[in-house]
Formats: C-alpha cells, sequence, structure tokens
C-alpha cells in the first residue's frame, strides 16, 4: 500500500504529513469508524440522520452527557424558549406539526430533538458519557485517534458539533469566590434552590435573563438587576396555534414547508438592514416604540435605552421584559460591581446590596471554543493555539488549514443575526456529506484545506463584515473576540452560504489518495 499525492502541483500542492503528527501511538483503539460525530446537540443529529439517509453507517455519536440536545438540554431555567418561529427552527427534513405556539419552548425542542432521533433511527449511534478527551490526527494512517472517557477510537472522518454556546462564561468578579450564598450560571440552573423570599442579584441582561427574569420576579424577595449594557428588545409576535393550523401542518400537504420557507425568506430581509448601520432605522424605530409602549417613566425609559445601533448585539424579543423589571421589588444597578463579600454586593457608588443568590447571565465562551484545546493537527498543535496564533479562522466555516478530515459545524463566522442557525447547519451538513461522497469517489483518504483558499475566503467576510451592524454599530458584543475582531458572524445572506456549500471544493483542498499495489 502506498500513499500518493491525487493532482501534484508546483505551488501548494499536497504535502507529506510530519512526523510530529504521529508522536502519541493509539494502540488501544477498540474500534475503526468511518466518522466519529463529537456532540448530540442539533448539529450532531441532524449529521448524523443525514449520514443515515445517504447510506452510511459506520459511525457514531459521542455526548459527554447523559441525554442528547445540546444547549436544549443543559438551558432549563424557567421561561426559556426560543426567538425564531419553530418551523424554521426545526429540520427542514424533519418538520413537525406539533409545535403549541409560533415559539417553542426548551422542553419541546428537547422533545422535538429526542424523537427525531428516535424517528430517524440515530440512537444504535449514541454514545453517552463519552466525553472527547483529545483527538490526534495521525498522518502515517490518515485517520484520527480519538480519545473518550470510555475508550479509545479511530475515525477518517471527525466531525465536531459541539457549538459555540455549550461553555458558560463566568465573568472575574472581585470577591465572587468569597460570597458564601449560592451561585450558578443561567446554563446550570439549580432547580433545587428554591428562589422564593430570596434576594437574588441576577448579573447580567441578556437573552438568558430577558427570559428568566419575568418567571421568576414574582417569587423573590428582592431581585437586583445589574445592567451592564440595556438590550435592545423588541415585542414578541407569539401565539399559540389553533386547532385549525394544526390540523393543516398534519395534513395538508406542502403546507408546513410553504410556512417554513415564508419565514427563512423574509428574516433575509433583515441581514440586508443589517448590512449597514444606517438602515436599521426601522429596526429601531420598532424596539423603541415597544420600550415606550412599556414604560411609561421617562426617568427609567432613557436607562433603558441602549446607545448602539439595534442589532450589534442580537435584538432580542420579549413581552414580559418590561414590566417585571417595573415591578417594586425590583432594582436596576447600573454601576460597576466593585466587591463582592460573603452576603453582600457592593457597586462604584458606594452601595452595598445583601443578596443570598447570584444567578449570572453571563453568556458563553463563544469566541474560545473548549473543544479547540482538544484536537492536535497535522503538525501536533492544538486547534486553539493555531487560532491563537491565525486569528480563528476556517474555509466555509467548516474546514481548517492544518486539520485534514476535520470538519467543524457552527464554526468561525457561521453565526446569524437575522436567521434560524438550523438553516446553516444543513448547510454545512449538505457540505460534509458531498465531502464524504467526493472522498470516497476518488479514492481519497485525506483532505485539508489549501491555506490559499482558507486566507481568500476570510478576506472576502472581512470586507464584508467592515461595515455591518454587527462590526460598526458602536457595540461589544459576544461575536467579537477579545481583539475586536468577529470571528463569529455569517455577515450576509443564508442563501450566499447555502451556494457556497451544496458542493464540496476539491480544488480548494489538498488531498492524499491510497493506492493498492500487487506484491
Amino acid at each position: 500500500m502506498t500513499t500518493t499525492a491525487e493532482h501534484p502541483a508546483p505551488s501548494g500542492a499536497d504535502q507529506p504529513e510530519p512526523a510530529g503528527a504521529t508522536a502519541h501511538p493509539d494502540t488501544t483503539a477498540v474500534r475503526h469508524l468511518k466518522v466519529a460525530i463529537i456532540g448530540a446537540g442539533i448539529s450532531g443529529l441532524g449529521t448524523a440522520i443525514r449520514l443515515l439517509q445517504t447510506g452510511t453507517d459506520d459511525f457514531l455519536v459521542f455526548e459527554r452527557a447523559t441525554d442528547l440536545g445540546g444547549t436544549w438540554r443543559d438551558n432549563t431555567y424557567p421561561g426559556c424558549a426560543c426567538d425564531v418561529q419553530a418551523h424554521l427552527y426545526s429540520f427542514s427534513f424533519a418538520r413537525n406539526p406539533e409545535w403549541k405556539s409560533t415559539f417553542a419552548t426548551q422542553a419541546e425542542v428537547h422533545a422535538y430533538l429526542k424523537d427525531t432521533a428516535r424517528r430517524f433511527g440515530v440512537e444504535p449511534h449514541l454514545r453517552y458519557g463519552h466525553e472527547l478527551l483529545d483527538a490526534h490526527w495521525d498522518g502515517d494512517h490518515r485517520h484520527w485517534r480519538i480519545h473518550t472517557t470510555h475508550g479509545r477510537y479511530t475515525a477518517q472522518i471527525l466531525v465536531t458539533g459541539t457549538g459555540y454556546l455549550s461553555e458558560p462564561a463566568v465573568p472575574d468578579l472581585p470577591g465572587l469566590s468569597t460570597f458564601t450564598g449560592t451561585v450558578f450560571h443561567s446554563a446550570r440552573w439549580r432547580h433545587d434552590h428554591d428562589l422564593t423570599g430570596r434576594n437574588v442579584a441576577v448579573i447580567g441582561t441578556g437573552a438568558s435573563a430577558i427570559q428568566f427574569v419575568p418567571a421568576i420576579q414574582d417569587r423573590v424577595a428582592r431581585l437586583d438587576l445589574y445592567q451592564r449594557t440595556p438590550p435592545w428588545v423588541a415585542h414578541k409576535p407569539d401565539k399559540p396555534n389553533t386547532a385549525r393550523h394544526t390540523w393543516m401542518l398534519r395534513h395538508l400537504p406542502g403546507y408546513q414547508r410553504f410556512r417554513r420557507a415564508f419565514n427563512k425568506n423574509g428574516r433575509e430581509i433583515v441581514a440586508f438592514f443589517m448590512s449597514r448601520p444606517g438602515r436599521t432605522t426601522g429596526m429601531k424605530n420598532m424596539a423603541a416604540g415597544h420600550l415606550k409602549k412599556s414604560v411609561a417613566d421617562p426617568a427609567l425609559r432613557e436607562r433603558l435605552t441602549p446607545d448602539y445601533t439595534v442589532g450589534c448585539k442580537r435584538l432580542l424579543f420579549s413581552n414580559t421584559w418590561y414590566p417585571a423589571i417595573q415591578q417594586p421589588n425590583v432594582d436596576i444597578v447600573s454601576d460597576t460591581i466593585t466587591g463582592i463579600g460573603p452576603t453582600h454586593i457592593t457597586t462604584a457608588d458606594g452601595t452595598t446590596r445583601t443578596v443570598d443568590t447570584i444567578i449570572l447571565a453571563t453568556g458563553f465562551t463563544a469566541t474560545d471554543r473548549p473543544v479547540a484545546r482538544r484536537i492536535h493537527g497535522r503538525d501536533g498543535t492544538t486547534l486553539r493555539d493555531t487560532w491563537h496564533t491565525h486569528g480563528m479562522k476556517a474555509h466555509r466555516g467548516t474546514t481548517i488549514h492544518g486539520f485534514p478530515n476535520l470538519f467543524m459545524l457552527l464554526g468561525p463566522n457561521t453565526t446569524l443575526g437575522h436567521s434560524s442557525q438550523t438553516v446553516m447547519i444543513e448547510a454545512q451538513i449538505a457540505y460534509i456529506v458531498d465531502a464524504l461522497k467526493t472522498i470516497d469517489t476518488h479514492g481519497i483518504t485525506s483532505v485539508e484545506v489549501r491555506p490559499e483558499a482558507q486566507d481568500t475566503y476570510n478576506q472576502t467576510l472581512t470586507a464584508r463584515l467592515k461595515n455591518t451592524v454587527w462590526n460598526a454599530g458602536g457595540c461589544r458584543s459576544w461575536y467579537t473576540d477579545q481583539h475586536g475582531n468577529n470571528p463569529s458572524i455569517w455577515p450576509t445572506y443564508t442563501y450566499r452560504f447555502r451556494r457556497q456549500t451544496r458542493r464540496f471544493d476539491l480544488l480548494n483542498y489538498q488531498r492524499a489518495t491510497v493506492t493498492h499495489t500487487t506484491p
């Protein structure tokens, strides 16, 4: 057996794997897989379903938890729900006529994912309690060596479906470790901790806070809401699905497909508005009108009005946020936290507030993916170190130079500020499925995106992002990293991404083949 380059070229041609890639030989692999998928959230489950539908069943889905669902399994805080219409947030190939209202709750989405996994036969491929410890590219054998908490495997293709909202971000607040009360992040909700009659501090006013604060406000004795920057909040057009509507979804051919397409195409116009801050006037008026209608006190309304362009941070939707934070037991605190003691929080104005529970609504480490620390590429370097050195970049948000046969779902610059992430996920899955077909058709053992292709792709993204609301809207959001770069947002219409990922662009890849010779 000999390994050869399929299409040699004088510049940027396929290169031999460096010896460093095999520095950690794996002699205990219990099974070799065609595909290993990390994570059983929406991305991982969608990939598994599509693999089965295209005739590939030699794969496993490794999940660190004891259940599937990803962020919809982990985020169980009161009031948790989706802010994208349920028809659009679900898979186009696994439609659900049973949604109870326009926007699904956390419990509904989680149940939908579990039912979808069962319906499409994914369950036998799931491996719970298998947390990824590390994955190394083996250049000699051209496969990934995977170490999980329950064993070792090898796989030709490694797919990560760990997302970007999986690891809670805990702020470095002075004295937080000295607090003797109960502290938890909204994504790790303590259901065993009764909030009735408590003095609660909520730190953060993002997407999670605007959902759980209204759900707990009437139970707590006092709620101190620490607001660094007020969010733009618009009316949420949510309403229960009528019996007639549900009947149509169940029995009228094509109706649900039409509704999903209508929602998807309708949201594309928002990308046009957000492409320039000056185009967001209508969106600002909508959100400002909702604020004015909800908050009569002009002084409070001014405190709740953001100073950045609408959309720079994700526009939020709620009909209960403003009424809840105007209740007598709620105090909005805009001063910086200067210290936390055993039973209190002190702010820059010198005020000390007694508190027995702190809830962190501080988001996630979206630009510092924990999985990147555990993936070692062609030269043994981790993905995290590669991104630290060269910036968080990928080709089509999916493949990274230096990491052969690695496909990342919801990778760099695949986050949407205007539509449903399932649209991007399905586009990436199509790209991966076509890559597998191409690999098999051409007898390829490994593909690695060429550096010039990755650079060209990211130069185009940077140019498109430059004048958008996400980069020029006057805010600092979780979309950007510590250097002010934006490795998160897809800056234009989703149809452009879907068009780019419809087929695997083999010419942009270095590849190697295995040829069999007769001894």
